[in-house]
């Protein structure tokens, strides 16, 4: 799927945020992108079709999360509404030793991402379930370190969603295209509730001239029992 100009512009990008990729780590993410473009003929996994997109839009795109949470290979992390595997995938494959779950609420998706497991040789747990269902499940609930979600829904649902998976001291990552610091003013009043506090902002910019936002809330305490609501709930009346 990738050429040497592509290669070349994955591997520098990662530089940028930290990440340092072997001639082995590029294989796993060419294969990905040729296992995505291959099943997206037949399901429909993403709307970019070209290399050059998946590359930018999708592996450079969630690799920037490495440059506002390092990941020492250690933690427990939960890609809440994976979609075809962004960022959780491209994070694993950066950081092979991370224990990661990935959740969706479409089952054909998580089929399509373990064979992309298989086929990369990478281990990761795939959960079938609404992000609103996984958050009260006990073996779920605050049990991890980081829980990160790309494109999901507006940021004060995407926190109701998400900080119930994260334990105190842990932290969520959103990230959303260029409005994501208005977002995060109205999303004041959800990290109130569920216990979590913006504490970055980082603005920047992909090779195509896309702009991004990534916004780390950390969890300062547990969230409430009552939350997350119900889907049709958070969409009526979000926090």
């Amino acid at each position: 799927m990738m050429n040497a100009a592509l290669r070349t512009l994955l591997c520098e990008k990662a530089s940028s945020f930290g990440v340092e990729l072997s001639g082995e780590q590029v294989d796993k993410f060419d294969k990905y992108g040729d296992l995505l473009l291959s099943w997206n003929e037949k399901m429909n996994l993403t709307a970019i079709r070209d290399s050059e997109g998946v590359v930018i839009r999708h592996f450079i795109d969630s690799l920037s999360l490495l440059s506002v949470m390092p990941l020492s290979g250690e933690e427990k992390v939960i890609d809440v509404g994976t979609g075809a595997g962004f960022p959780g995938i491209p994070l694993l494959i950066a950081r092979p030793t991370i224990q990661l779950t990935l959740l969706d609420s479409l089952n054909k998706r998580l089929v399509f991402l373990q064979a992309v497991l298989d086929e990369l040789a990478l281990s990761a747990k795939t959960i079938h379930a609404r992000a609103e269902e996984g958050g009260r499940q006990k073996e779920l609930r605050e049990n991890f370190d980081l829980a990160t979600a790309r494109a999901v829904a507006a940021l004060p649902v995407l926190c109701e969603y998400c900080l119930p998976f994260v334990k105190q001291g842990g932290h969520f990552v959103a990230m959303k295209g260029p409005d994501g610091g208005e977002e995060a003013k109205a999303a004041q009043h959800a990290l109130l509730c569920l216990q979590g506090k913006l504490c970055r902002q980082v603005d920047f910019t992909l090779p195509d001239d896309s702009r991004r936002t990534l916004l780390v809330v950390e969890k300062t305490g547990h969230t409430p029992a009552t939350y997350p609501r119900a889907g049709a709930k958070m969409a009526k009346n979000p926090l």
